[in-house]
């Protein structure tokens, strides 16, 4: 079975404000719990994290934590001398102007902003009296993603310091059975192996991570400032019936579908390879090492092409060929002397290789058109609507469009309106010693269709989320969510047809309609834009989902700023205003000297915060079950 990985990641970041780690006299974090309940897949995690300040004078205290992208924060509470300061979700134009008079004031207004490959950034802070405790706690949701037949919880720990009361708690529970769990990463060692506690147990499992402080010391990067590692949670569910696992609760049901039983399809797919100047280096020579190893995964019974462009267009043959070992051999030729030059007709490459795909179509295979491309067009049509409406009328919903966007140079919100638009996602590829293997990894994801066309149909459902799917690959998964008509159980009957050879279930269809409705409004343009971004937002208001839309507003003790959290968009830097994220450099301040952001807890003086076969399944379920 394939796999691949779906992270949900954690970290505690504790930062002082000195040139050097504070005494720990001054200041001590007596207690750091991570929390994570999984049901159904979908996660639910809450950091606490408590700090006494043993100094004679106040200090201001800043929270530093790190969340995964796709997640959502619902919610955040700093407890002060008996006092709750609970964060609200507000519209983003409701928060702006408290945002503006923050950092016009000089302040760095809280944010969340993207950190590397999967992670953002949450921060905050708030002055704690002497000798006094403050106690934060985060909140935040996501649905897990099935990539290569497993989910992956990652947990990242770094509290700069060894903690008395570290824990982390995760448990697992899945009405359909747990196939499998492991626990890995760089915390799952010989020397921490007695703070590991793992039990399965059917339907439930539980891991719990009790280092002492001394055993926070002994990992293979930590050391006398405490913990700094990864602890992952690796598992699948039984899928024993092949069809599914529908839970219903309050009115409202999720189905999982994740067939695994069905025969592979062979597949039509075209590769677009940028080669403008813009690729010169090591883009170049990693793309050609990642295409050369996908030529090599390539089934005798696919049919594949290969185009490269720059200013022009360049076809290895003008039609799709079968991949016998003489094809793939010359195309591996080919691959190898792919060279940068000129400039980038991104318009023409997909034309050429949607007509490509389009002339060759095999009954009872998928069509799949891959585009690697590190920057914006600069020849032939360069205006980016057009592109995307040559593109629509091409492809005509025939086939998905992935986009592969290499580095930050890239426009990668034209990338992913352009494979919104056409039934495909769009994913990053980082500059970094490894993208060869990223671009192998987003490939060996949709490698193995199983089915084309999928239409998941529910008599008696209402208010659905996306219930159409072009392709369905082994080791994924299909999640449709809605409500239950009238709350009627005995009229609700599920249905996919598709061509081919714990309660809380609200929560999971309000997450998967918020994230399907921001890509709706990214893809479409007038009213239509307009209606899905309100009712992203009313959505996301309701629930209390911190989203690209709306913002936490935190409030803190009287006489402090208010502290306005934004969440960033792929690839968006902070605001004028904010500091960097990882600012390399002490930074003088009117109160001290503020640390780089990845060296524990700050503290300062007293002073304002920073801050064609048809298939119809039709699942037989009683009580949770299909």
């Amino acid at each position: 079975m394939e796999r691949t990985v779906v992270q949900i990641t954690l970290t505690g970041l504790l930062l002082a404000l000195a040139s050097t780690l504070p005494n720990k006299n001054d200041w001590d974090i007596y207690s750091f719990h991570i929390n994570s309940t999984v049901t159904s897949r979908y996660a639910t995690t809450v950091i606490t994290s408590r700090v006494v300040n043993r100094m004679n004078e106040s200090k201001e205290i800043e929270f530093h934590v790190r969340i995964p992208k796709n997640a959502f924060i619902s919610k955040f509470r700093m407890f002060i001398d008996g006092q709750v300061y609970e964060g609200v979700v507000k519209a983003k134009e409701q928060a702006q102007q408290q945002y503006s008079e923050a950092v016009s004031r000089g302040e760095s207004a809280g944010l969340v902003s993207s950190v590397g490959r999967t992670l953002e950034e949450f921060k905050t802070s708030v002055t704690v009296a002497a000798h006094k405790k403050v106690t934060f706690e985060l909140t935040y949701e996501e649905l897990m993603k099935r990539t290569h037949g497993k989910y992956e919880l990652q947990i990242h720990a770094r509290p700069m310091q060894p903690v008395r009361d570290f824990k982390v708690d995760v448990y697992i529970h899945e009405e359909a059975g747990i196939s499998f769990i492991d626990v890995k990463g760089g915390l799952s060692t010989k020397a921490l192996a007695n703070a590991i506690t793992k039990t399965h147990a059917d339907k439930q499992a539980w891991v719990y991570f009790y280092p002492t402080a001394d055993q926070q010391k002994m990992c293979d990067s930590c050391g006398d400032q405490g913990m700094n590692g990864d602890l992952v949670i690796v598992y699948d569910v039984s899928r024993d019936n092949g069809l599914g696992e529908i839970k219903k609760s309050a009115g409202y049901f999720v189905h999982h579908f994740a067939p695994s039983n069905l025969p592979r399809i062979p597949k039509n797919v075209v590769f677009l390879i940028d080669q403008s100047g813009s690729m010169h280096g090591k883009k170049i020579q990693q793309t050609r090492t990642a295409l050369i190893h996908i030529l090599n995964d390539l089934a005798e019974d696919d049919h594949f092409g290969l185009i490269t462009f720059d200013g022009n267009i360049f076809h290895w043959k003008q039609e799709l060929v079968q991949a016998n070992s003489k094809n793939l051999e010359n195309a591996k030729n080919f691959a190898r002397n792919i060279q940068d030059r000129g400039s980038t007709d991104i318009n023409q490459a997909v034309l050429q290789g949607a007509n490509m795909l389009n002339v060759h179509h095999r009954e009872g295979s998928a069509s799949i058109l891959i585009l690697l491309t590190d920057g914006d067009p600069t020849s032939g049509e360069t205006n980016l609507e057009k592109i995307q409406s040559n593109v629509r009328q091409a492809i005509a919903g025939k086939f998905p469009l992935y986009c592969l966007g290499f580095g930050f140079d890239v426009n990668f919100e034209f990338l992913e309106k352009m494979s919104l638009q056409n039934n495909g996602v769009a994913r990053r590829i980082y500059e970094d010693s490894d993208a060869d293997l990223q671009l192998k990894g987003f490939y060996e994801e949709v490698a193995t269709p199983l089915l084309t066309d999928v239409t998941m149909v529910y008599v008696g459902g209402t208010n659905l989320t996306q219930t159409n799917f072009s392709q369905y690959y082994n080791g994924s998964e299909i999640v449709v969510a809605g409500q239950i008509t009238d709350n009627d159980i005995e009229t609700f009957i599920p249905q996919a047809v598709a061509i081919s050879v714990r309660n809380g279930h609200n929560r999971v269809w309000a997450y998967l309609t918020v994230k399907q409705l921001l890509d709706k409004e990214l893809k479409l343009s007038g009213p239509e834009k307009e209606t899905a971004k309100n009712e992203a937002l009313e959505l996301s208001l309701k629930y209390s989902f911190v989203t690209p839309l709306t913002s936490m507003v935190v409030t803190k003790p009287l006489g402090e700023s208010i502290d306005v959290l934004h969440k960033p968009k792929e690839g968006e830097t902070p605001q004028r205003g904010q500091p960097p994220v990882d600012q390399p450099k002490s930074q003088k301040t009117g109160r001290g000297t503020r640390l780089h952001p990845h060296q524990g807890w700050r503290l300062s003086n007293t002073g304002k915060a920073y801050g064609k076969r048809i298939h119809h399944i039709t699942p037989m379920f009683s009580g949770w079950w299909i």
